[in-house]
Formats: structure tokens, C-alpha cells, sequence
């Protein structure tokens, strides 16, 4: 069966402004429906990513298609997308309902086709009850949600969202993740959604862009970009990671040996493609290891001093310095299955080879 073609499809993309160049070689597909993040640290271009897709600004070279068709000429208010933004653009002399009805009345829609549009919107948001409220009567997520529904009342094809929660605090943003899962799913639309938080990133995205210094370095599911980065930056951009710097000792179809200088063995079922000599970054997340070694015939194992232990709620991390002087961060789940050791105390540390990620070192 032919693959069906993409909402949105960019082609040897490259962005330059004067010398600078802030896109490049970028190739991006984007699937109809899907929640897709583009994320990286501050001036990596995905915002200017999101604008060329919005029209707001055009590719230097390359192509940018919309539902097939190449929209190199086509001006922002004539493409088939929407966008919301941090700082929401709402209207505060127009109460919750004249704010998402906005959009409608200026392409001169029905009276009654706009009221019912925007009544349907209210609900999918949940903020019908406060449809006569003023923006400055509402509360930061609740102010996010009228500028989605603005956005979505328009029946987009696609939603560009620029780092829409990066205002709030933490326990508002965690509500508005889940929020927007649901008013997807409700919706159909195609979101795109742009942030540096790999949390948002992680709990939001169908799939994840992660970008570095104008171009795309992995597209991934999240727990498969999480458990595989196919690169040094995506591994510490990704969440927390230890890092053992190494050089291929063996690699055969058991998997591959990485030794540090000190001795310490790694073997990895994902070392594919590195050959005997080469150096490479050995990548174990902290949950990956363990102080009790459920699996003997196929953990590996070496031994250090326990420094310190932080308690975060249901987790403990403990910092053990291994016999080479080398430092590893471990995360614990406190089940009480399992006593730990105490801070001062030598300790076993254990991991598996299905959670051992080397990495070339660049």
C-alpha cells in the first residue's frame, strides 16, 4: 500500500539570515493527527523551524510542502495552520467568547455558524462556563486554553505551538500536557509544539525532532529516543545519563565490549557498527542500574564507595564513586524490597547489556 503524503514535508531545507545560517539540511515529514515536538536548547531554530512552516518566513533554499502543495508563495493568512504562542495575543477588551469568536467574524461566518462553533470549542476546552468572563478575570492555564480554542475554532489543519506553557508554573504546565493530549484527541488536528523541556517533550509527543545548532540530529518516538539516542548530544539532552568514555575491546555477535582505561567492561547489544579500537561514549541511564543483581547470568557488575544519597519522594539517587575514581549517579525506586546501602559503605553496582548505549565520541 502506497504511504499516504505527509501533512507536511520539508525538503533540503535551509534557512540563512545574511551569513548566518540558521537551518540546514533539514528533511522532515510530518503525519496527519500526530502531536510532534521539536525540541532542542535555546537557538537551535526550532522556532524559526515553526515560523517557515507558518509563513512567517521563507526558506533560503529547499522545498516546504502543506497537504501536498509546495507554499513557497503562499502568505501566512492563506495556509491551512494556526498559531498559538507563549504570551497567549488574547484581546482584553473582549470577554472568553468574543475572543475565540474573533477569527470567525473576520472571515464572515453566519451568526448562527459562529456561535455554535465557538460553543462546541468552549466545551472541548471545558470553559464554557466562563464564556462572559474578561481575560484579566482568568487564570494563566485557563487564559492558554481560550488561545487554543481561538486557534482550533478555525479548524486548522495544523497547530504550531511556541513554547505555549513556558509561563506557568509547574504544577499548571503538568495539567495543560495532559489537557492538550485531550483536546487532540477531541480535535484531530495536527499539532506541532516547540520546546527546550524534554519533560513536556517526553509526555506530550507522538514523536520527537531534537535539533542542535540549526540541524535535525534525531527523529524518534520518545522512549525510543530516550532508551537509543544515536548521539552523545541527544543522550545527555534527553534526560540524565552517566558517561564512561572507552574503546572497543570486541564485538562479535554476542554484542560489543567497550573496557575504560581502568578496566571496567561494558557489553552492549546496541554497540552495532563499531569496530575493534574504536573510541567510544558508553551511556547507561541511572534507573539502569542496581544494587541487587536480579539476572547472574547476564548482568555485569563492578564495586565502589557510596558518596551521598538525595531522597525525592519515591526515589532515591545515590552518588557511587567506583574504585577507578569515577563518578555514577543511580536511581533507586524505593519499593522496600531492596535496602540500599548507607552513604560511607562499599557497594556492588549492577546493570544489563540491553541497557548499554555506546556512542561515538564527538
Amino acid at each position: 500500500m502506497k504511504a499516504p503524503t505527509p501533512i507536511i514535508e520539508i525538503r533540503d531545507g535551509k534557512k540563512s539570515f545574511g551569513s548566518f545560517v540558521a537551518l540546514e539540511n533539514i528533511n522532515l515529514s510530518i503525519h496527519e493527527g500526530e502531536i510532534l515536538t521539536l525540541l532542542g536548547p535555546s537557538g537551535c531554530g526550532k522556532t524559526t523551524l515553526m515560523r517557515l512552516i507558518a509563513g512567517f518566513e521563507g526558506l533560503t533554499s529547499g522545498t516546504l510542502r502543506v497537504s501536498g502543495e509546495d507554499v513557497a508563495a503562499v502568505p501566512p493568512e492563506r495556509r491551512p495552520v494556526n498559531m498559538v504562542f507563549q504570551r497567549y495575543a488574547l484581546f482584553p477588551h473582549l470577554d472568553v467568547f468574543e475572543n475565540v469568536a474573533f477569527g470567525l467574524k473576520v472571515k464572515g461566518l453566519a451568526k448562527s455558524e459562529i456561535t455554535e462553533r465557538v460553543k462546541r470549542m468552549l466545551h472541548i476546552v471545558q470553559l464554557e462556563s466562563l464564556a462572559n468572563r474578561y481575560i484579566d478575570e482568568l487564570s494563566g492555564g485557563q487564559c492558554q486554553r481560550v488561545a487554543l480554542a481561538r486557534a482550533l475554532v478555525n479548524e486548522p489543519k495544523v497547530l504550531l505551538l511556541d513554547e505555549p506553557l513556558a509561563a506557568l508554573d509547574l504544577k499548571i504546565r503538568q495539567h495543560m500536557l495532559a489537557e492538550m493530549k485531550r483536546i487532540h484527541a477531541e480535535t484531530g488536528a495536527t499539532f506541532i509544539y516547540v520546546t527546550h523541556d524534554q519533560d513536556e517533550a517526553m509526555i506530550l509527543s507522538d514523536r520527537v525532532v531534537l535539533m542542535e545548532k540549526g540541524r535535525i540530529v534525531q527523529i524518534d518516538r520518545p522512549e525510543d529516543m530516550y532508551a537509543r539516542p544515536k548521539s552523545l548530544f541527544a543522550a545527555k539532552f534527553l534526560g540524565e545519563t552517566n558517561l564512561f568514555e572507552t574503546a572497543v575491546a570486541d564485538s562479535g555477535a554476542q554484542g560489543t565490549v567497550a573496557k575504560t582505561a581502568s578496566g571496567i567492561g561494558f557489553l552492549s547489544r546496541n554497540g552495532v557498527g563499531h569496530k575493534t579500537g574504536d573510541k567510544v561514549v558508553v551511556s547507561i541511564r541511572p534507573e539502569s542500574f542496581s544494587f541487587a543483581n536480579n539476572d547472574e547470568g547476564s548482568s555485569q557488575k563492578t564495586q565502589g564507595q557510596v558518596e551521598d544519597v538525595v531522597f525525592i519522594g519515591s526515589r532515591s539517587f545515590y552518588t557511587v564513586r567506583l574504585d577507578d575514581q569515577a563518578k555514577v549517579r543511580i536511581q533507586v525506586q524505593r519499593n522496600g524490597r531492596v535496602k540500599p546501602p548507607e552513604p560511607g559503605s562499599r557497594a556492588t553496582i549492577y546493570w544489563d547489556a540491553d541497557n548499554v548505549v555506546m556512542l561515538p565520541q564527538a
